[in-house]
């Protein structure tokens, strides 16, 4: 990149930003194991899935609560308090309207999902802590577009702690249901205070009808595709937990979870930084194809290994956890997931690409194309293969990842199986050394940790004298101002 005081700067704080939320997944990630295998002994299936219903219920409405606004705030080059006031005050109309009307359909969810007590508690909880953290909008949005998320980690791992702590000691104290209404709540009140006490606002009441015509004209657009997102992926959640009953979306549940752990924790982060860092040089073609590259080779070189390490140590990994045993019947979807996982994660950088270009329409014709293929894939394949429908839909539209690279080479000039194969080749590799390994050594808590580390370590030398790429020195590198 040019060096440029500017640019140093921007890539300064892109560098700060990222390893804090880097920080924040591996620490989330490894309290929400821990409080994973608590809560996966000691609720059934059956608990499990009704707690992923009601928050797909909730999901469905958070959709609903901005049309883009934020993302229209974050995206502009230039914005004034008009801008803030009339998105804020937008937000809230929505908010506020989207809470009375989920509050009157108390009586359908309950009816429709035949929800016990604890699970209509936990839908009210839920609608509370939606309107708090609506609320955290306009604070989360100027931090963003400063691109500081090392303050918007420090409130998320605050929350996080909150509602994994609270979810856990309610649950061993017998709560069930209960547990996640109590840690929705807790967790909402902490984070709107704490993130007040670090990007303070006073909200203001108004709306500029010319100043909300010119965010809704990108935030419309870039929300409708996040509308297709919650029919493609929540409300088919809700088709399933109809279809197959709370127990076996709660097999699916778990599989999705396990299996997507490694994308969330990388390709999350890297897309949040990724759309305000693009927005900012939309202009400079150049450099956007090189950091494009870089993303692509560090996104693999991370998730190739751990995607397909984590596929051969779970089926040794339930039978060492106690009373984790029920869930080996989810082996074959988690497996399935493991696939789709990968080659999905290869479309991501790339819709946030046509995102912070303003190139909204590309990313809402593709989630037209996968939304509707969702459900017509989902419907007839359950109706064929019970629980296995949904993860065989998933691996068929995750390989359409190609049609995203061929339009993304469109827009600008870069390489993409360069950065991509030596880490691909290098997993592969250590996967058939791995396997092995695990079934060859007797199975505990002791071998699976060896195994676990001697395989990293595979992978390290895999790619060292196979490719003469030192993992270390290329982590070095991303955050290296070059």
């Amino acid at each position: 990149m040019e060096k440029n005081p500017n640019l140093f700067h921007l890539k300064k704080r892109t560098v700060i930003s990222t390893i804090s939320l880097f920080f924040q997944s591996g620490y989330s990630a490894v309290l929400g194991l821990v409080a994973n295998l608590v809560l996966t002994i000691i609720f059934s299936p059956k608990i499990f899935g009704i707690y992923i219903t009601v928050l797909s219920i909730i999901s469905l409405l958070n959709y609903f609560s901005d049309v883009g606004l934020a993302a229209s705030l974050i995206q502009k080059k230039e914005i004034d308090e008009d801008d803030v006031k009339t998105a804020f005050t937008f937000q809230q109309l929505l908010i506020v309207s989207l809470i009375i009307i989920g509050y009157f359909l108390t009586s359908f969810v309950k009816s429709f999902y035949q929800l016990p007590e604890g699970g209509i508690y936990l839908y009210w909880a839920l609608l509370f802590s939606f309107f708090l953290s609506s609320l955290k909008t306009i604070p989360s949005v100027f931090l963003e577009r400063k691109i500081e998320y090392q303050k918007i980690v420090l409130v998320q791992v605050v929350e996080n702690t909150v509602f994994y702590v609270t979810v856990i000691l309610f649950a061993l104290t017998g709560f069930q249901l209960l547990s996640f209404a109590f840690a929705v709540i807790f967790r909402s009140i902490v984070g709107l205070i704490l993130i007040y006490s670090i990007s303070f606002w006073l909200p203001k009441v108004g709306i500029s009808f010319s100043h909300l015509k010119k965010l809704l004209s990108f935030g419309l657009p870039f929300q409708a595709s996040s509308f297709l997102a919650l029919f493609k992926d929540d409300l088919i959640t809700l088709y399933l937990g109809k279809v197959l009953g709370f127990e076996g979306l709660g097999y699916i549940g778990w599989a999705k979870k396990w299996a997507e752990a490694p994308m969330r924790i990388i390709m999350d982060n890297l897309s949040r930084v990724l759309f305000p860092l693009i927005s900012r040089l939309q202009h400079d073609k150049k450099n956007i194809s090189r950091l494009v590259e870089k993303i692509l080779n560090y996104q693999t070189l991370l998730l190739a290994p751990a995607i397909v390490g984590l596929a051969l140590i779970m089926n040794r990994l339930i039978h060492v956890i106690p009373k984790y045993g029920k869930w080996q019947q989810a082996l074959p979807l988690f497996y399935l997931f493991c696939l789709s996982a990968l080659f999905s994660s290869y479309s991501t950088p790339f819709i946030n690409l046509f995102n912070a270009l303003g190139r909204v329409k590309i990313s809402f014709i593709f989630m037209v194309f996968w939304t509707i293929s969702t459900w017509i894939l989902t419907t007839s394949l359950t109706k064929a293969f019970g629980f296995y429908g949904f993860p065989i839909t998933q691996v068929i539209l995750s390989a359409s990842f190609m049609l995203v690279v061929y339009q993304a080479k469109k827009i600008i000039r870069f390489n993409f199986l360069k950065p991509i194969y030596q880490p691909l080749i290098a997993a592969f590799i250590m996967g058939i050394l791995a396997f092995f390994l695990i079934y060859l050594a007797p199975v505990s808590f002791i071998n699976l940790t060896i195994i676990i580390l001697l395989t990293s370590l595979i992978y390290f030398y895999i790619l060292f004298f196979l490719f003469k790429i030192n993992l270390i020195t290329e982590i070095r590198k991303l955050f290296s101002y070059e």
